[in-house]
């Protein structure tokens, strides 16, 4: 019940700042720094120092079981993500499910982005609530409940399809 909450008031909140990203940018190694906080695609697909999100954006196709399964789910699923942007799993993975949003036309309304740092932490404390141990970690969300979650490439390695399959 507690999740169940957790996660009404998520989305609530982030379509309440829709124009706002409250996340952070912590400078690492004095070079590269990475994202902290509640995040949109458009904080990675925009930010130059994130140039691995439109090679990994432009190298996927998306397969067409895949567009089916996301377009039928259109409107009744929502997702919450947790990423990294100094992980190299979230960089390949965060850009496809990205494109498998924009071809199918989910609102950006329904999915929630939480970027974390090296210890899968993030501001207010929402990955300690929802166990977030590796990331990316893409939650579904039906009804206010989770109906299932793909962490990293998933048990298969098929991260896409292993979503799909909870889409239906």
């Amino acid at each position: 019940m507690k999740k169940i909450l957790i996660a009404a008031l998520l989305f609530s909140l982030t379509n309440t700042i829709k124009a706002q990203s409250p996340y952070v940018s912590v400078k690492e190694y004095g070079t590269t720094y990475f994202l902290n906080g509640i995040i949109t695609k458009y904080a990675l697909s925009n930010d130059s120092n994130f140039k691995w999100y439109h090679r990994n954006y432009k190298s996927y196709v998306v397969p067409m079981e895949i567009k089916n399964a996301f377009s039928d789910a259109k409107g009744k699923v929502q997702f919450i993500v947790f990423g990294g942007t100094w992980c190299e799993d979230t960089q390949f993975i965060l850009p496809k499910f990205f494109k498998i949003q924009e071809e199918v036309g989910i609102a950006d309304a329904d999915i929630s982005v939480f970027a974390v740092d090296r210890n899968k932490k993030t501001i207010g404390g929402i990955a300690d609530v929802l166990k977030i141990v590796n990331v990316p970690t893409i939650i579904v969300m039906k009804y206010g409940k989770e109906v299932g979650r793909v962490v990293e490439y998933g048990k298969t390695g098929q991260w896409d399809k292993e979503l799909a399959a909870f889409l239906n």
